[in-house]
């Protein structure tokens, strides 16, 4: 193609826009057919898909809700299958990127927006193979070990705190739990679920898949907001600030720490390395301006108006959104005069 020909359809798309500007200015209602029908697509999709990198990938639902899905080698791994009224349109989108067996749903906790589509997803799925035909396939290994009698559809997995909060007494018989001793798969690539005691809740998982290099953490981290403690259930912010720490050294960045290991949280964008240690400094940092302010008498409502985490609300939610920033401070504020931290790993 000339220098010559290659301007053509230019011109001819400038002269095009032009018309388009005069109808409008004209008071026509002129609308491309084609683009009408590329907007009602847009609206029309509610679930969202994003390849990460490797066998992973993100799907957001509506309010920036993450569901992970692993394709591997024999089937495929749906982590936070997330509410309920997007199941049909997730599973939709799962079958448009492969056609493996779906065969099984893990919750990373026990919250609806993480778990609501477990039974839809779970009946969308293949059950694992009957204890009495072992072979010499692992997943069926893994069906005679669980010594449960697992019914149709694919198995709910998660720590048992998680399982036992989240399913319905139908979807329990068809779950497998782990306790603090995490979980292994091999789908295509190692799979390792680790337990993150007293974190989120007391039930936490994350899900390292390890030849993409992908992180999936649910309510361990969130971009846009503070951290989600369900206080009632377990959950303390020194076990999060714990998790944060378990997951930086799992993680290794490339270049100038952008890229290498990356983590898809609950809520928000695909993060690296760099994302997950400014928010583990955030929370240290509320977290010790707090407890200075309460080893020099001052009470909860003082605390509260001196603003501890006034510097850090513009990123993460002064008064609304999930974790507003006076809830936040009451949460840190009790864990830190009650007793209930935990002590770092050693």
């Amino acid at each position: 193609m000339t220098r010559n020909s290659a301007k053509a359809p230019g011109k001819s798309r400038l002269v095009y826009g032009w018309i388009l500007i005069v109808l409008g200015l004209a008071g026509g209602s002129f609308v491309s057919p084609g683009l009408a029908a590329e907007e009602a697509k847009v609206d029309n999709s509610k679930v969202h898909v994003m390849h990460v990198q490797g066998n992973v990938y993100m799907m957001v639902e509506p309010g920036m809700n993450n569901v992970t899905v692993q394709i591997g080698d024999q089937y495929i791994i749906v982590v936070d299958p997330g509410a309920e009224q997007y199941a049909d349109e997730l599973i939709s989108k799962i079958k448009s990127l492969s056609n493996l067996p779906i065969l099984f749903v893990v919750n990373t906790n026990a919250d609806v927006d993480h778990s609501g589509g477990n039974a839809r997803l779970s009946q969308a799925g293949w059950a694992l193979p009957n204890a009495g035909n072992t072979g010499a396939d692992p997943v069926v290994g893994l069906a005679v070990a669980t010594k449960a009698r697992l019914g149709s559809g694919s198995p709910i997995l998660g720590h048992a705190d998680t399982v036992f909060r989240t399913t319905s007494d139908k979807l329990a018989s068809n779950s497998i739990t782990y306790h603090d001793e995490g979980f292994k798969l091999f789908n295509g690539e190692a799979v390792v679920f680790y337990h993150m005691k007293a974190a989120h809740s007391s039930g936490d998982s994350m899900v390292y898949f390890r030849k993409s290099e992908v992180l999936s953490v649910g309510e361990l981290f969130c971009t846009y907001s503070y951290p989600v403690i369900d206080t009632e259930h377990g959950g303390t912010v020194a076990g999060l600030i714990n998790s944060l720490n378990d997951i930086i050294d799992l993680m290794v960045p490339k270049e100038n720490e952008e890229g290498g290991t990356y983590v898809i949280p609950g809520h928000g964008h695909v993060s690296d390395r760099n994302d997950i240690v400014n928010y583990r400094d955030m929370l240290t940092i509320i977290r010790d301006r707090i407890q200075d302010m309460v080893r020099s008498g001052m009470k909860l409502d003082q605390i509260k108006a001196a603003k501890p985490s006034f510097d850090y609300d513009p990123l993460f939610g002064s008064s609304t959104g999930p974790m507003p920033a006076d809830r936040f401070t009451e949460i840190l504020y009790r864990e830190l005069t009650n007793g209930k931290t935990i002590q770092r790993k050693k």
